[in-house]
Formats: C-alpha cells, sequence, structure tokens
C-alpha cells in the first residue's frame, strides 16, 4: 500500500491567446473541480492548458505551432500559459509558451518561478498531470500504436528520458530504412545505426516493460483503485518477452544480430520487423477473466480509470506528490453506480482533480464537495 502523497493544487491558470481564449484567467479553490458546459465552449482547451505547465505535450500531443489562437486567415499566434501552484515544496510559477511575432516555427519554452527551466526532470519535480480523454474510449479497438503511445505518456511521466529513448529509436530506424530502400549497403553505417537501434530500443522496452510491472502490483490488488475493476497490464513485444530471460546488454546483442541478418527483409518490407515500435499493451479485467478488446465500452472505460488512478499513486509515491488528475467528459459511458464509485475514489485520492462534463446535473453526487463552474466562450462562471 503506498503512502498518500501530499497534494499539488493549481491556485490560478492564465492564459494569453491560447486556442479559443484570447485571454483567459481564473482562480480555483477547490480540490476537485466541475466544469460543465456545451460542447465547443473550451473545456478540452483549459485541460489541455493545464496539462502543458507539467513535462510533455499534454493531453492532445499538439505541436506547439498548432495550440495559438487563429484570427480568421491568418497563422497562429504566440500562446502562453501560466499556472501558480501550491505543493509539498511551496509556492512555485509556472509558465510555458511559444515566443516571436509568430508562433510558426517557434519553440515552446518553459520558466519555473521566473527562471528558464534546466530540463524536463526539473519541471517533473514541480508538477505533473495526468488525464483521461474522450479520444481513449477507442484505445482497444484501434492499432497498437494508439495503445504504445498511451503507455508511453505512462512511461514518459515518471521517467522524463524515455522519451529520448523512443525518439532516438525513431531516428535511427528511419535513417536505416532510407538506406535500404535507396539500396545503399554501406555496412559501417549501416551497423551504426542498427547499434543504435538495439540500445535505444531495449531502454524503452525495459523502461515500459517496469512501468507495467508497478502498476500491476497497484491494479491487481486494487489498493489505489476503490471500486474500479483489478486489472493486469500486460506487454506484447518480443524484446520484452526477451528481457524476461536475459540481460538487458545479451538482447541488445541478438537485437542487432537480428537487424544485420534481415537487411534484405527489412528492404523488401519497407520498414522494420523488430524494434521499440512493435510494442503493443493489453489490459486484462481480472474479475472477468477478459481482454479490454472483448469488454463492453463501459467496463473499457472502468479499466482505464482503474489505470489513471493507479497511475496517479505512483507519481505520487515517486515524485512525493500527488499529480492533478484532468478528467475529461470521464462520465460519459459509466453507469450511476461506476459514476459514484468514480466520484467516491476522487473524494479519497490526495489530489486536485479537473472534471468536465456537458450537463451540470451529472456533477450532483459532487455537491458540496467540488467547486463547480459553468462554461462559456469567454471563461468560467461559478455555478
Amino acid at each position: 500500500m503506498l503512502t498518500p502523497a501530499p497534494t499539488l493544487r493549481l491556485a490560478r491558470l492564465r492564459l494569453t491567446d491560447f486556442r479559443s481564449y484570447p485571454v483567459f484567467e481564473q482562480r480555483f479553490s477547490g480540490r476537485i473541480v466541475a466544469i460543465a458546459g456545451p460542447n465547443g465552449v473550451g473545456k478540452t482547451n483549459l485541460l489541455e492548458a493545464i496539462s502543458l505547465l507539467g513535462p510533455g505535450r499534454g493531453l492532445r500531443g499538439a505541436p506547439a505551432r498548432e495550440i495559438g489562437r487563429r484570427a480568421a486567415g491568418a497563422p497562429p499566434l504566440p500562446w502562453a500559459a501560466f499556472g501558480a501552484f501550491e505543493g509539498p515544496q511551496g509556492a512555485a510559477e509556472i509558465g510555458t509558451g511559444t515566443v516571436g511575432e509568430s508562433a510558426e516555427g517557434s519553440r515552446r519554452r518553459y520558466m519555473i518561478d521566473g527562471e528558464p527551466a534546466r530540463n524536463q526532470a526539473e519541471l517533473a519535480g514541480r508538477a505533473a498531470a495526468v488525464w483521461l480523454t474522450p479520444q481513449m474510449d477507442r484505445l482497444f479497438q484501434e492499432g497498437a500504436s494508439g495503445r504504445r503511445r498511451f503507455l508511453d505518456r505512462l512511461v514518459w511521466a515518471l521517467e522524463p528520458g524515455h522519451a529520448r529513448e523512443v525518439a532516438a529509436h525513431d531516428t535511427a530506424m528511419a535513417g536505416r530504412n532510407r538506406l535500404l530502400a535507396e539500396g545503399r549497403r554501406d555496412a559501417a553505417w549501416l551497423a551504426a545505426l542498427e547499434d543504435a537501434m538495439a540500445r535505444h530500443a531495449v531502454a524503452a522496452v525495459a523502461a515500459r516493460r517496469a512501468l507495467g510491472q508497478r502498476l500491476n502490483l497497484l491494479l491487481e490488488a486494487g489498493t489505489a483503485t476503490g471500486a474500479f475493476p483489478a486489472a493486469r497490464m500486460d506487454l506484447a513485444c518480443p524484446i520484452a518477452a526477451a528481457l524476461d530471460e536475459a540481460p538487458a546488454l545479451a538482447v541488445e546483442d541478438r537485437l542487432r544480430e537480428d537487424l544485420a541478418r534481415c537487411r534484405a527483409r527489412d528492404a523488401a518490407a519497407g520498414g522494420a520487423a523488430q524494434g521499440a515500435h512493435r510494442s503493443d499493451m493489453t489490459l486484462v479485467h481480472l474479475p472477468k477473466g477478459l481482454e479490454a478488446a472483448l469488454c463492453s465500452t463501459g467496463e473499457q472505460k472502468a479499466l482505464l480509470v482503474s489505470v489513471v488512478l493507479a497511475h496517479a499513486a505512483l507519481i505520487g509515491a515517486a515524485r512525493g506528490y500527488a499529480p492533478l488528475l484532468l478528467l475529461d467528459e470521464v462520465a460519459a459511458h459509466l453507469d450511476l453506480a461506476r459514476r459514484e464509485a468514480l466520484y467516491a475514489a476522487l473524494a479519497a485520492l490526495p489530489a486536485q482533480v479537473f472534471l468536465t462534463g456537458t450537463e451540470p446535473d451529472i456533477f450532483a453526487p459532487l455537491l458540496g464537495a467540488a467547486e463547480a463552474f459553468r462554461a462559456t466562450p469567454e471563461g468560467l462562471l461559478a455555478a
């Protein structure tokens, strides 16, 4: 059982030319914040802004150049998001955004307490968020790439260096694919690219495997997931299976040899048959003994809630504070009993939670426990 972590709280959010908002500013005092409003008024935009105050590309995964507000016929404007936080390390002010006359080509910058952030790890030490969005509802019906990105976001929240391993693997793989497609069989160059692929593939898969093992301790025991179903995360990946049987260096050597041996096959296929890009993730509903892909939509949503709650507990243990939870339209596909179970779990969780929904009635069980707002295109009104 993990010891409850102190709460990180977002006390104030300020936006400039962010998505649909020319200017936005709001203070928050509640540990649970419920935001209701019709589709299209910018509820998800607010959650995305909050998600961007921590490491990574946020809940939409959008490039920085696409986030700025767009005037008619004009390119996106430079944008900024600012959050004032209260946490176990004291108050912190975190800002991010693009700089310049246009967001096109601008790099995203981070500031912590008025100074440039040194790296993503420094940022991760001050703020973190986990989220659940409607786009994740089809996670188990779509291809492996979506599940792999979902898993990588979970790893990234705990291991900021994981993104570099995945990017380095993909860069080496792209270079190898290009050489093979062009028929250029420069043995030394190919060997260097395959060495990089093998090293970064094993590191990336090892991080995914370790995250799955840590999550499973909580998912199977149900210690962090309340009334939501016990679950097991499995990594479907030959590299992960090899790591179960041999040390990482031996797995690297074997992958390097396999890549060299399969150059002709990969050239004909147009891509590498082995590597970190071949990982997939499954979830099993343990009480039913069913893979998530065979469960109902509501059961799949419940499994994802279990994962998010367990992941939040892991971050709390690793970082020393519970992360923000951003739950976009989370009550969709949950029946009344599961909705009440969710609210009970959130009330017991030592984390600040932001919930959105189209109808205020869906948050009725939280009356008195949540700070409620009505969303409009101009901003938030107290409900």
